[in-house]
């Protein structure tokens, strides 16, 4: 499970976009590649193999996008329910409502992944790990990279601050 998650998570990544978004984002606008063939591109998909996906996506994104929007409507309630004349047995009533939704989000997101990486051949899978690993790589060559410069900044900075005592004539 936990493989699963992270190579998904990677390939939104690579992607640009989230799990979540992958899980819960609407029909993508005809000008732009959808997600399903983006990802039926990096790792090959077969046709069939796309058509699951996409069957797995429109089974369950409803369910997710629904949980949502029932969360958000939630939230709202809590944020009226704060104040200084706070109802705290509505506040806790509300709260564990929104924690059964999220945990059904939760649910419904990891059994799409699931789902999903049921589809996957044992190549596409490693062919998915090859890429995590280049992910990681260029994320910690990117930190490596930043690190550096602000190294550098600091150092700059430093070399124009006045020394203490420069300037001054010494003393007689």
């Amino acid at each position: 499970m936990k493989f699963t998650r992270q190579i998904l998570s990677i390939l939104a990544l690579s992607m640009g976009v989230s799990l979540q978004t992958f899980a819960q984002a609407p029909a993508a606008p005809a000008q732009q590649p959808d997600q399903i063939s983006q990802l039926a591109e990096l790792v090959g998909l077969s046709d069939t193999q796309e058509q699951e996906i996409r069957d797995i996506v429109a089974e369950i994104e409803p369910k997710i996008e629904r949980l949502q929007t029932e969360a958000q409507a939630v939230q709202a309630e809590l944020v009226e329910l704060s104040g200084p004349d706070f109802d705290e047995a509505a506040i806790r009533e509300k709260a564990s409502e929104l924690g059964t939704l999220e945990g059904e989000m939760t649910a419904s997101s990891i059994i799409l992944q699931s789902k999903v990486d049921a589809v996957f051949t044992e190549e596409q899978r490693q062919q998915l790990e090859e890429m995590q690993r280049q992910q990681q790589q260029m994320q910690q060559q990117m930190r490596q990279q930043q690190m550096q410069r602000q190294i550098q900044q600091q150092l700059q900075q430093q070399q124009q601050q006045p020394q203490p005592g420069a300037g001054v004539a010494p003393a007689k």
